[in-house]
């Protein structure tokens, strides 16, 4: 695709999210869709918790008027409008866990039988050629699936922190799959343009004129369902743009986080989906850090472990270098997250 076909939808969709964003806050308001401080929860005033929406009509509306509309694409489109209703639910009414978990699954299945699109192999993991799953690929991708969703919804946790590792996340994406041809390389793009609007209302760029808005439950499951969508379609069959193991390099800081988080919750006998203040940002900030100084550190962690990834595939590394660095890796976070009062003592000690 040629640089000027490219940058029109990209164009039209930075700008239709802009315009639903600036639209929609006195609807989202006088709609009673906002996200009031209490508990955890330390902003000031009610804030509109209309990113989400904005982000998939606007890339829903690009990918209808510029792509060729095929099953996959209906498919898609359809388990992720269900999300983003039910996130708009969740975001309204605060639903139980056991709904949003049976809508993820129903997402999904949309995806292993609707779009016949599944994990059916991890690729040449070991060495000794490609591990089939069989029969087993789908309740896999159904695992991967609401692992994806509530990875990013959980890491959703102070301003720009979403948007910004999802959108490392749509960049190692469409690097991957534009240096393999792979047609559905414009979607991650699309992500990234539609995101980059709503980041200049959550964070205030660049003149903090801007008023906050959130991207809410919506939001984060939208873009949660469609970097497992674009995973799997990239890791799968003969002309696959990436090898599977790269989805944990692609996604590693929200789906690290989510592990710590649920086995510590699970050591400590509370549910795994119990909110708390121990995501890494909440650590980062204990240490001394800003809201915003956590948002840097931690993008610029993700985004060098997703070039490390990509990298390391381009090297042709095997795949089993990639597990292992991978492993390895999340055994130094588990260590550092388990003796993290310590880390955060010399921290303190160190910075003054």
């Amino acid at each position: 695709m040629e640089l000027k076909t490219t940058l029109l939808p990209l164009l039209f969709t930075f700008l239709l999210s802009y315009l639903l964003i600036r639209l929609g806050k006195p609807v989202a308001i006088k709609a009673g869709l906002v996200d009031v401080p209490g508990g955890r929860k330390a902003h000031n005033g009610a804030i509109p918790l209309i990113g989400g929406i904005a982000i998939f009509i606007s890339v829903m509306s690009a990918a209808l008027v510029f792509f060729p509309v095929g099953t996959t694409l209906k498919m898609y489109l359809l388990s992720a409008a269900l999300m983003l209703f039910i996130g708009v639910l969740d975001d309204k009414y605060d639903l139980k866990v056991s709904y949003r978990l049976f809508a993820q699954a129903f997402a999904a299945s949309l995806m292993i039988f609707g779009a016949d699109e599944y994990l059916r192999d991890f690729g040449n993991l070991f060495g000794f050629g490609v591990v089939e799953l069989g029969v087993f690929g789908p309740v896999v991708t159904l695992i991967a699936v609401i692992g994806a969703i509530n990875a990013f919804n959980m890491v959703d946790g102070i301003d720009g922190l979403a948007g910004m590792l999802s959108m490392i996340s749509f960049g190692g994406l469409a690097v991957l799959m534009a240096l393999n041809n792979d047609p559905w390389f414009m979607l991650p793009l699309l992500f990234i343009a539609a995101i980059a609007a709503y980041l200049m209302f959550n964070l205030g760029w660049p003149t903090g004129r801007l008023r906050k808005i959130f991207m809410g439950d919506a939001g984060s499951m939208v873009i949660g369902l469609t970097i497992v969508w674009l995973l799997v379609l990239g890791s799968q069959g003969e002309n696959r743009s990436f090898s599977p193991v790269l989805a944990l390099w692609i996604i590693a800081i929200p789906l690290m986080d989510m592990a710590a988080i649920m086995y510590r919750r699970k050591k400590k006998g509370q549910s795994p989906f119990k909110p708390d203040r121990d995501h890494l940002h909440h650590i980062f900030m204990r240490a001394g850090l800003t809201s915003k100084g956590a948002l840097a550190w931690i993008s610029c962690l993700a985004l060098s472990i997703s070039v490390i990834g990509v990298m390391g595939y381009w090297f042709n590394l095997p795949d089993i270098l990639l597990l292992l660095g991978f492993l390895l890796m999340f055994a130094g976070y588990s260590y550092l997250i388990q003796h993290i009062w310590k880390v955060v003592k010399w921290l303190r000690a160190h910075g003054k």
